[in-house]
């Protein structure tokens, strides 16, 4: 039989976890790993994925070196300075725990090159200067020549330098028409090829250990590729066309697919401010547009996601906090990773247990 979560779980965590290294990159020993994670699925009677008769789908936001280890480039600290180290501990907790609970799971890279409109190089000032990371840049600020399109790397992308400032424009004016963040000047950072845009080794290891025990090949999604726009959220880029129609992005509707085709959607990652929020945001359009109902299948993971927060600069945890409770109040659950499923609100209603 699969999946018996109110009769099994949790489960023991494998010995080779160690929680003081899940802020450090090292190699993971995946030979090793596989068997042991075969003898661990005989040892507690861990079955196959496909004979699971629920399905629970964990879905990663994000958890890579670049955001979760304290060393790279856009460390997510949250208010407590070490929240993505904190949230990946707890987050590799929760998949060993639930081995035999969760039947896939499906992880976004965030995936970057330089030249995009979010790092420095794509803007210069009257002096050719570039912005400095963390930079907020408004329509006014690019209206009124603040900021403008660098015309020298308008060649690499395909376009004229004309096309570029006129893009520029039209993106900031269609960020301030929906509510949404000016755009930010990121440090470089999740940069293709790269070390940071890895996942975190002690998660990678915990994937690739329910891989080998539940025999499920995990989803690997790229976002971010689009230089002209910013994709914080898994299911689409921020602005999708530009000024004459042109395609800027396009959108990832498997996410809608994942939460119709399980019987509950697990979500954990960073940012909860960014990428987390808008994922689950859009996705709650997607529902919305589609069956309102499906939010019911929707878990949160409270505390294995941390806010952007920068001393000094910028503190998105009121927004964040707002956002989930936006997200509650249309049918989601918030819940602790630390709690049997079996107790999560509305699981056996959604099991049909």
């Amino acid at each position: 039989m699969g999946n018996q979560i109110l009769a099994n779980l949790p489960e023991p965590i494998p010995p080779h976890f160690d929680p003081e290294r899940v802020g450090q990159v090292w190699k993971v020993p995946y030979q090793l790993r596989a068997e042991e994670a075969l003898d661990w699925a005989a040892q507690h009677n861990i079955r196959p994925a496909v004979e699971d008769q629920s399905k629970i789908a964990l879905v990663l936001i994000d958890v890579q070196n670049t955001f979760c280890l304290l060393e790279f480039e856009l460390f997510v600290g949250g208010r407590s300075g070490m929240g993505g180290v904190q949230d990946c501990r707890r987050l590799c907790e929760f998949i060993y725990r639930n081995l035999g609970a969760i039947t896939s799971i499906t992880a976004t890279l965030d995936t970057h090159q330089a030249v995009q409109i979010f790092h420095p190089v794509y803007l210069v000032d009257e002096n050719g200067e570039h912005p400095a990371p963390l930079t907020l840049v408004s329509y006014a600020d690019v209206a009124q020549g603040r900021w403008r399109f660098n015309p020298a790397v308008a060649p690499s992308l395909g376009i004229t330098p004309e096309q570029g400032q006129e893009r520029l424009l039209h993106y900031t004016r269609s960020l301030q028409e929906r509510g949404k963040y000016d755009l930010t000047i990121w440090p470089y950072h999740a940069m293709l090829g790269g070390i940071g845009h890895a996942l975190v080794p002690a998660v990678e290891e915990a994937i690739f250990f329910h891989t080998i025990a539940r025999n499920a090949q995990p989803s690997l999604v790229i976002k971010g590729r689009w230089a002209e726009t910013e994709s914080y959220s898994a299911i689409g880029p921020e602005v999708l066309v530009g000024p004459d129609g042109e395609l800027l992005g396009e959108k990832n509707e498997s996410f809608l697919r994942l939460v119709n085709d399980s019987d509950a959607v697990v979500i954990a990652g960073e940012a909860k401010s960014h990428c987390v929020a808008w994922t689950v945001e859009d996705l709650l359009g997607e529902i919305r547009g589609y069956d309102d109902r499906l939010a019911s299948k929707v878990y949160l993971l409270e505390d294995c996601t941390s806010p952007v927060v920068v001393p000094g600069v910028m503190d998105t945890t009121d927004q964040a906090e707002a956002a989930y409770r936006r997200f509650a109040a249309a049918g989601m659950h918030l819940v602790q990773s630390t709690t049997p499923i079996s107790a999560w609100p509305g699981i056996s209603t959604l099991l049909g247990e």
